[in-house]
């Protein structure tokens, strides 16, 4: 249980380092330059590499939505309302949760990876050595680029899954395309937006986060870097689950 308090302060630490780290690195002094090359590289291969994948899996899971509900919807004469239950649960649960797990096994195991070479290459050691601050060189572009890639990719896999789901519901259901757009529209207020976009953003704090922090508490050479890789993945799901448990409930409470 000590341990377990050590760790959430430790991880409080580091992300009070990192937000202190945005302005010197972003906004003004010395490496401002630097620092958005590096923003933007890391926005690039955690977010823009993945969207392929993303509206893969999206769209699949937009058409297996469409497939499993549409039957049902039909033994009452509702089939167009398969739009209806397709888009509300992507935008308000399905886009954000499954772009996140995605983006943990795309791109928090592979931070948590390059920061944990670093550590057993004695590379961190050697930025101390040169005054350069690892967490604002480091941690802070990353937890950034995951936050606004998480938001960008959860608005890709809200589309994806719609577009899945009206492709097969156009194919099987014989629901035509206008009318699946019409319920689509109709079905979502902003509050179904926004709320997703919310999770996203909150959910890439949690990649980015734990995988940095993770990374930074390799030890044990080679084997360490693939233990405390595992580690990021699992411990990133299971806070992504958790987390969105305590949204959804927050939101349903409040009427959100």
């Amino acid at each position: 249980m000590r341990e377990t308090f050590e760790m959430f302060g430790d991880l409080g630490y580091m992300l009070l380092d990192a937000a202190a780290g945005i302005k010197p690195a972003l906004l003004s002094g010395r490496g401002t330059r630097q620092g958005w090359h590096n923003l933007w590289t890391q926005m690039n291969r955690i977010g823009v590499e993945s969207i392929p994948i993303v509206c893969l899996v999206m769209s699949c899971i937009g058409a297996i939505l469409a497939l499993q509900l549409g039957p049902q919807f039909a033994r009452f004469g509702f089939v167009p309302y398969t739009a209806d239950a397709v888009a509300l649960a992507t935008f308000r649960e399905m886009g954000p949760l499954v772009a996140a797990v995605v983006l943990t096994g795309f791109g928090g195991a592979a931070i948590a990876a390059e920061i944990g070479t670093m550590v057993v290459g004695e590379e961190i050691e050697a930025m101390y050595a040169l005054s350069i601050n690892p967490i604002r060189f480091l941690v802070t572009p990353r937890i950034l680029a995951s936050m606004i890639m998480m938001v960008c990719l959860t608005a890709t896999a809200d589309i994806a899954a719609v577009f899945g789901g009206m492709l097969v519901s156009s194919l099987s259901l014989h629901i035509r395309t206008l009318q699946y757009i019409h319920h689509t529209v109709s079905s979502l207020s902003v509050g179904d937006f926004v709320s997703g976009l919310i999770k996203g953003a909150v959910f890439g704090l949690l990649i980015g986060a734990i995988a940095c922090f993770l990374g930074l508490r390799v030890t044990g050479g080679a084997e360490g870097v693939g233990i405390n890789t595992s580690k990021t993945v699992v411990m990133t799901i299971v806070a992504l689950i958790v987390v969105d448990l305590l949204f959804t409930t927050v939101f349903f409470y409040l009427g959100f």
